[in-house]
């Protein structure tokens, strides 16, 4: 191998040496990672016509309508002895209709029209396959290309539904542009509602898309789509990969949700599991042709002992087809404008990230350790995403910060555009559980923020859909607790709980948005502090729908509190949107290159998008400037400072945009926004000019310079 390794190139693998020297040791893995890529791309032009052919398999496999109405049945089942297809249409006859076997485990099934040309399956009725095994076995079994699957009532297994509408809904509103500040809604259709029942694709067109558009955010994240037979799983235990899950509507209501979403100017991505599959046989992958290594590896490496799961075989070329088919499909289909990738850390390795504290140490990122089939099978998902759809965004999930996860496969990195920022959210549960008020670490936070490998994006967040579930509090709960249920009234005096809630709770999202990332997101209800963690019915709970719901009725009751905390989410997203501080280079002064510390090989460095002037122990104080917007927070309980001086980069008038202590947002109205701020050209802190600020306790203030244009 070493040999061919010495004569594949990396078209721009010097871009990626030139931000980090130190991967050069790793030279040969990157190369042999990128050859395995070319070679995979090679053999698909020659077996298959190319990728553009083999993503659309979607159109072969499964079922399809050909121009006469007759319809063509096509499965993968390499360790099956025979196959059936029986359903509403036979009177669901065994043996009546079965599939000749071709070659490489295929099996095809052709249906002539009926005497009225009419298809010979009705749109809306069940089939299934029949599986002869060869120890004898008769398995029912949902195909894998399955476009939709329902459940009756008190049935436990999903059924598949022959999909194929006389009126399918099109879609009418082209793709937004891909977004520069990235500001993410992510949410869950089954429980956008305030009603103790599974909401609807349509509840969430009629009711919560208005609200996202208002709040400012242009991007939703949507979860638990691919149909998963366990609600409870929270989507990412899924049965059926092309399916949209039943439980909200039909795939006709989700195509017109995202159209509709389209019209507002919002890009919407799925959250999409292909780290794992779900152990269901009956409505799932697994044994779907009786063995236990048709689309995944044979125990015990085709198993996740944590997650209880089936893992797929990645150098599988069948297997190949099915995932990136299944990407190009979601996109083909339902026109998602890109993927959150679930699980991307136990990808990544054998050890699937069980037991790995991942010190830093860049060992930990190449080696036996790191499985190499799933990192190719990313970089081809990647590549084919961002070749066929240049404004794709892909958002990888990763906690072990494995180095190029976010640069372009032509410099031998993942492909990905973002990486999640998954210490944030960590860090700030930490500190309140930890820590008293004055005992924060103002260093240490700056540090967690800003900690991240150069010219590799991040999504910041405070807070997700894990920080909001059963067994956890959001930052809201853990600020306030159970006087959220008491004291939210502004009818009455804030307690001093409720006060340091609302103040903290607006203070640190605005310091991730400011500081952690080049885009940012929000868990759906969060951005007004939702009082309640999240659970799905189960039997722990007496199948109750009482947790599993979002309480949007809070906001709208006007003597509540929740809608201070609304109104400012919308502010802080609108003023991102008008200075475009996410989408801002590096600050001038930060290096080019990633600077290693002697002592470790460090996998981040603080990445400063941002130029930190000030991170005061004593006072509590974090200033910042970043896209020539000032940013200054003092985090001190009691301490208010008079004339205090943070230094600036660009001289001239400053105004308030954007304050935290505002009466609006449940403040206390302590500033004066008609005051204009003037620097004065006395160097301070790193910078050659300064101004004197006014910055009340727990208060969060953004100034603009009303001199820059500010235009991105």
């Amino acid at each position: 191998m070493a040999a061919s390794e010495d004569n594949v190139t990396i078209p721009e693998f010097s871009c990626l040496l030139q931000m980090d020297p130190s991967l050069k040791t790793y030279e040969k893995d990157f190369k042999r990672r990128y050859e395995l890529l070319q070679k995979h791309l090679s053999q698909l032009e020659e077996a298959e016509g190319g990728f553009d052919q083999f993503t659309r398999s979607y159109r072969s496999f499964g079922v399809q309508r050909l121009p006469d109405n007759s319809l063509f049945f096509k499965e993968w089942a390499p360790a099956a002895e025979a196959l059936f297809l029986t359903g509403d249409f036979n009177g669901w006859d065994k043996f009546s209709h079965p599939y000749i076997k071709k070659d490489f485990g295929k099996w095809e099934l052709t249906l002539p029209p009926r005497h009225d040309r009419s298809p010979a399956v009705d749109h809306g009725t069940k089939l299934k396959v029949v599986v002869h095994t060869k120890q004898g076995e008769r398995l029912y079994r949902i195909s894998p290309w399955a476009k939709y699957v329902t459940r009756e009532e008190k049935s436990v297994i999903y059924d598949w539904v022959h999909w194929d509408p006389p009126h399918p809904y099109i879609q009418i509103h082209p793709r937004p542009k891909k977004p520069s500040s990235l500001r993410i809604y992510e949410a869950h259709v089954g429980i956008a509602s305030p009603e103790g029942k599974i909401a609807s694709y349509t509840n969430f067109t009629t009711n919560v898309l208005p609200r996202i558009k208002d709040l400012g955010y242009n991007c939703i994240q949507l979860m638990a789509i691919m149909e998963h037979a366990y609600y409870a799983s929270f989507g990412y235990q899924v049965t059926s990969f092309f399916a949209a899950s039943s439980r909200y509507g039909t795939p006709e209501e989700l195509k017109q949700m995202i159209d509709v979403a389209h019209s507002m100017g919002i890009v919407v991505l799925l959250d999409m599991v292909h780290s794992h599959a779900s152990k269901n046989s009956e409505d799932g992958l697994n044994f779907f042709d009786g063995s236990d290594s048709c689309f995944f590896h044979s125990p015990p490496r085709g198993e996740h002992s944590l997650w209880d799961s089936r893992l797929f075989n990645y150098s599988s070329w069948e297997v190949l087809r099915f995932l990136l088919s299944n990407l190009r499909w979601w996109m083909e289909e339902y026109r998602f404008d890109g993927f959150r990738f679930d699980g991307v850390t136990s990808m990544l390795y054998h050890h699937h990230g069980i037991g790995a504290g991942f010190s830093g140490d860049y060992s930990e990122y190449f080696g036996l350790q790191v499985d190499e089939d799933s990192v190719v099978y990313l970089m081809l998902a990647n590549h084919i995403l961002h070749t066929l759809y240049p404004d794709c965004i892909t958002v990888g999930e990763d906690v072990s910060g494995m180095p190029a996860l976010c640069r372009g496969v032509e410099e031998g990195g993942l492909g990905f555009d973002y990486r999640l920022a998954m210490a944030i959210p960590d860090k700030w549960i930490q500190i309140l559980k930890e820590l008293k008020d004055e005992d924060w670490d103002m260093g240490n936070i700056v540090h967690t923020l800003t900690n991240r490998r150069y010219g590799e994006k991040c999504i910041a967040y405070a807070e997700s859909h894990d920080q909001a579930l059963v067994g956890d509090k959001t930052l809201a709960f853990w600020l306030m607790d159970k006087e959220m249920y008491t004291n939210m009234s502004s009818m009455i005096p804030m307690t001093a709980v409720i006060d340091r809630g609302m103040q903290l709770h607006k203070m640190i999202r605005l310091l991730t948005h400011g500081l952690g990332g080049e885009g940012y997101l929000n868990f759906i209800g969060n951005e007004f502090g939702h009082p309640e963690w999240l659970d799905f019915p189960r039997k722990g709970n007496n199948q109750s729908y009482h947790y599993a719901r979002r309480q949007f009725n809070l906001v709208e009751t006007d003597h509540l509190r929740y809608h201070q905390l609304y109104s400012f989410d919308r502010d802080m997203n609108r003023t991102e949107d008008k200075y475009g501080w996410l989408a801002a280079p590096p600050a001038s002064d930060v290096p080019l290159r990633l600077c290693v510390p002697i002592n470790i090989m460090a996998k981040f460095t603080e990445f400063q998008t941002a130029f930190i002037s000030a991170k005061h122990e004593e006072d509590k104080v974090i200033v910042f400037d970043r896209a020539n917007v000032l940013f200054i927070f003092n985090f001190h309980p009691t301490k208010s400072f008079q004339d205090y001086r943070v230094a600036v980069e660009a001289p001239g008038k400053y105004k308030i945009k954007l304050d935290s202590d505002d009466a609006r947002y449940g403040g206390h109205g302590r500033l004066d926004h008609n005051t204009e701020f003037f620097t004065e050209p006395k160097a301070f802190n790193g910078r050659p000019n300064s101004v004197q600020v006014y910055i009340p306790c727990r208060t969060a203030i953004v100034l603009a310079n009303e001199e820059i244009d500010y235009c991105y």
